[in-house]
């Protein structure tokens, strides 16, 4: 009974802060499995009981943000889909609650894009002449500023969550973030909109949220904490992207209140004990199990210091894994989950890296690569990719319908305007015929082959962040050190990959691939749970888990950032390898491929991870 009275008490503490006339803010944490969404569901059922009148008397609802479209779905079927809860990703938040005032929009994205201008012609005026960022910058400049003129005419922005934002008035992700953080600290009048309309407002996964957002909502609170609730839902350790705010939770105003979710519903007790190990050098936050099985946890060790079959290895732990836990599944694939460390460890096994790696190396690009609401994947996966796939099977009803949608050769006002209605249909048959006869050329087109052709035949609008390629002439260019653009230099490297390796990658950003990573997974859970770890197959210095079990010493890097209480590269490696394996709900098996598996096991006895028994070497 102990966490019932546990889940009652956490409960009780978050529903006392949603008290309408006297508004507290708190910050839960949550852990691993913590049945954080239960207590969620059932504080909002109980406040709906007694405040639900009130609320619909003042036109007021509770916000809940969610991380995945697929949580706010859940949360919504468990709340009985009850409109006085506005559940959503913070995108369409974000949006919602900045889409009436295209004024401000206006005016502080007129400032964005003057600073972008300035910028580019400042690189420009320095720039070597011949070189491919010098010939490619007045066309960027260009395109902005005709943004800019544009702006006066914009009636109102649009923006789509979910898809593509393209058109002359459509804002994209980036933009709807940055201006709604930079809005609610500037302007006071949508403080006051915000806690009107939302006098409650929850944010899951909030170590996740974009940190000036995060910011933008602090300050809100601070400034209306007598009639605002402002509740957070989160675990530090399980803080994936590097624009969230490191240490949320910490140093909080004194008034915060902060519950504590320690019982773990989903792990085995083993896979708890060893979760706690792991984050036992970064904080107290221990968990108690709640499941009575025992469950497994292994650690197989591979010495790649000699020629080894990575493959023949895997498939020996599965073999492993079934004898310890007579658990016959672990030898059929589909049913393990493998999880990797690390993308570019993902990419590599499943055949995307040349894609992936190229925009990776690109800070700005890496969230929306992840996933994948980049404008210039959306253009391959949400366009060409469904009409590929339909000519394929010869649908031409679905590629009438993807046409009609997205290209402006089908533009209604094409045709009426038009005094040979026909000729402007044999446009656009030509067009697709054309696009696909690359693929009768070549089964596996490169991605710059098609975006070329439809840039050429204008079937569809390439996006500004593909424009510049798409209208450059073919030609050679110096490479003089220090003038680079690094985004058009990732995409025209990304551009170079095949048509079935961007496939591929899209499989796995859809969660359709065996392999998965701590993004891919979050939320998720699985009975049987491979980890893999292979700095091998990764790539850069963000995550190591060969300095994490003692392979290999911390880089002088790693030792300077922590002198000076900065995040290192165990630090990131430790909250990605917790978060994988807390994903097992009845046995984990983890890879470890090293050089040295004899400091490795080693160091895995030592910090208490795992017993003598425990560990397999090859």
């Amino acid at each position: 009974m102990t966490d019932v009275i546990d889940t009652k008490t956490v409960d009780d503490e978050i529903y006392n802060c949603l008290d309408l006339d006297k508004p507290k803010s708190f910050f839960l944490f949550a852990g691993a499995g913590s049945g954080k969404t239960r207590s969620l569901v059932e504080v909002l059922k109980r406040f709906r009981e007694n405040n639900i009148h009130r609320l619909r008397t003042n036109a007021q609802r509770v916000a809940i943000i969610t991380y995945t479209n697929a949580a706010c779905d859940e949360i919504k079927r468990r709340l009985e889909f009850d409109p006085a809860f506005s559940v959503s990703t913070i995108h369409s938040f974000a949006w919602e609650l900045i889409r009436p005032h295209t004024h401000d929009i206006k005016s502080l994205l007129r400032v964005f894009l003057q600073k972008d201008v300035e910028a580019l012609e400042l690189a420009q005026s320095k720039g070597r002449t011949g070189s491919k960022a010098a010939e490619d910058r007045p066309k960027q400049i260009a395109s902005k500023r005709k943004r800019l003129e544009s702006l006066s005419t914009v009636r109102k922005f649009t923006y789509n969550p979910n898809g593509e934002n393209s058109s002359r008035d459509s804002l994209n992700h980036a933009e709807v973030i940055a201006l709604t953080a930079e809005l609610l600290s500037i302007r006071p009048l949508l403080q006051t909109v915000l806690i009107r309309k939302f006098p409650v407002l929850l944010l899951d996964e909030s170590q996740d949220t974009k940190k000036e957002l995060i910011e933008a909502l602090f300050a809100v609170q601070r400034t209306h904490k007598d009639q605002f609730s402002l509740g957070l839902f989160g675990d530090t350790m399980q803080r994936i992207y590097m624009d969230g705010k490191e240490n949320l939770g910490l140093a909080l105003p004194d008034d915060w209140v902060t519950p504590k979710k320690i019982y773990n519903y989903r792990c085995p007790r083993r896979v708890v004990k060893l979760i706690n190990k792991i984050r036992e050098e970064v904080d107290k936050n221990q968990q108690e199990p709640v499941k009575k099985s025992e469950g497994f946890a292994r650690l197989f060790i591979a010495d790649t210091s000699q020629s080894i079959d990575k493959s023949a290895f895997e498939e020996m732990a599965c073999q492993k894994m079934a004898e310890f836990t007579s658990d016959e599944l672990w030898m059929e694939p589909k049913e393990n989950k493998a999880l990797t460390l690390e993308h570019h460890m993902a990419a590599q096994r499943g055949g995307f890296s040349n894609f992936f790696n190229a925009l990776h190396g690109v800070d700005k690009l890496k969230t929306g690569l992840l996933d994948g609401t980049l404008s210039g994947i959306t253009f391959f996966s949400e366009k060409v990719l469904p009409l590929i796939s339909s000519l394929e099977v010869n649908n031409q009803f679905s590629v009438s319908r993807i046409l009609h949608k997205n290209s402006p050769l089908m533009l209604k006002e094409k045709f009426e305007n038009s005094e040979d209605q026909k000729a402007e249909l044999k446009k656009v048959n030509v067009a697709v015929d054309d696009l696909y006869a690359l693929w009768k050329i070549d089964s596996n087109p490169t991605l710059i082959n098609i975006l070329k052709e439809i840039n050429r035949s204008g079937l569809f609008k390439v996006p500004d962040s593909l424009a510049t390629i798409a209208d450059r002439q073919e030609k050679d260019f110096e490479l003089p050190e220090g003038d680079v653009d690094l985004i058009i230099d990732a995409w025209d490297t990304a551009l170079e990959s095949s048509f079935n390796e961007f496939k591929s990658y899209v499989q796995y950003i859809s969660e359709e691939s065996r392999f998965g990573t701590h993004q891919g997974i979050k939320g998720l859970e699985f009975p049987r749970v491979m980890v893999i770890l292979d700095d091998g197959e990764s790539r850069g210095n963000s995550f190591s888990y060969e300095k994490l079990l003692g392979a290999k010493e911390p880089a002088k890097s790693d030792n300077d950032n922590q002198k000076k209480g900065k995040e290192t590269s165990i630090d990131r490696t430790r909250r990605l390898f917790y978060v994988t394996c807390s994903r097992a709900e009845e046995s984990l098996a983890i890879i470890a491929y090293t050089s040295e598996p004899n400091k490795v096991k080693e160091n895995a006895l030592r910090q208490g991870w795992f017993a003598e028994e425990e560990i397999v070497k090859s």
